[in-house]
């Protein structure tokens, strides 16, 4: 997630409380696609091409497309069914971008203050500072991202609460770091937002050569071209982290993958390579609806939390004046002689 460099009118709570807003938001309006994403990317498909081929060992439907698998979703559990697991991804999203933002204002804030830098930093400090922030918002976040994908990936009549999920996860063979599973892949994935300001940049000097101001569609196409590039060049391990984190498929017979590397391994052998980038169409597209409201979102949010600091500081001044009128008033008026 790039950052724009601005002024901090507000603290890092206020920055961090404003992105979590914006991710519930913008994953509350696409989180159907969520579902179906996951639902992809896990699902190992058949070798045969048979009238039964949409159908798995583990009788697991096979979803054939996104709309296919919107529609089958639909008609089995109802509407209902593609929200399955949101309440756990929206404490996800929010507990992640909170952590995100919050570390990233406090990284950039140390940085400046202990470089004491009089312009804004580079593009690759902009971009360091960016994946320390998401490194460590990972650190504290991912076992909800592991209950979630969890949660996704459950069949209706096996469904449980978050809870019920994390205790199934910390019994299984990891124990306690189970809730962990997937860290390094995700660690990896801070790569993601470097690739998409780079390639927005590069992008922009090839298609649009000499502007310095682009308009609204122009940005808007760039930031769909360069976010649909870093998709592509890190859907593999999008789809591995996935894999870590959901229950092994029927053909691993329970046993858990250990690594990342283990699950592309696997993917390849069953399914072949290009099968590492499943469920890519509805990566990229809930990426693109997701950051483009995000960024939205936080904006209007961090100027309401202005408006209301701002509001807040003058009632409060105007209680301090009116509390030293009647102060000076008293005073002016002198002691009161009873007799």
């Amino acid at each position: 997630m790039a950052v724009q460099s601005k002024p901090a009118p507000i603290g890092p709570w206020g920055k961090a409380a404003a992105g979590a807003a914006g991710a519930v938001l913008a994953n509350t309006l696409v989180y159907p696609l969520d579902l179906v994403k996951t639902k992809l990317q896990v699902q190992v498909k058949r070798a045969d091409t048979s009238e039964k081929a949409d159908v798995n060992d583990d009788d697991e439907p096979h979803y054939k497309s996104t709309w296919d698998a919107i529609s089958r979703i639909s008609a089995a559990e109802g509407i209902t069914g593609l929200y399955a697991g949101m309440s756990g991804c929206l404490l996800g999203v929010a507990s992640t971008n909170f952590a995100y933002f919050y570390w990233y204002s406090i990284v950039r804030t140390l940085y400046l203050r202990y470089n004491k830098a009089t312009v804004h930093p580079s593009t690759v400090i902009e971009l360091s500072l960016g994946a320390v922030a998401g490194a460590l918002a990972q650190l504290f976040t991912i076992p909800v991202a592991v209950i979630t994908t969890r949660q996704q990936t459950q069949k209706k009549e096996e469904r449980k609460g978050m809870f019920d999920t994390a205790r199934e996860v910390i019994e299984g063979e990891d124990g306690v770091f189970g809730l962990w599973r997937g860290l390094k892949a995700s660690l990896v994935l801070v790569v993601n937002p470097a690739i998409t300001y780079g390639a927005y940049e590069r992008l922009k000097d090839v298609i649009f050569p000499g502007k310095t101001s682009l308009k609204p569609w122009e940005a808007f196409v760039l930031g769909a071209m360069s976010k649909a590039l870093a998709t592509i060049v890190t859907q593999p391990l999008i789809v591995a982290k996935v894999g870590l984190q959901s229950k092994p498929p029927a053909a691993r017979n329970g046993k858990p993958f250990k690594s990342f590397i283990e699950v592309m391994q696997f993917i390849i052998k069953n399914e072949g390579a290009m099968s590492l980038f499943k469920g890519m169409g509805p990566q990229i597209l809930k990426g693109l609806l997701v950051q483009g409201i995000l960024m939205m979102t936080k904006e209007r949010v961090e100027l309401l939390f202005i408006l209301f600091v701002r509001y807040l500081q003058k009632v409060r001044s105007q209680h301090l004046a009116k509390a030293g009128g009647l102060a000076a008033a008293a005073k002016a008026a002198g002691p009161i002689t009873v007799k």
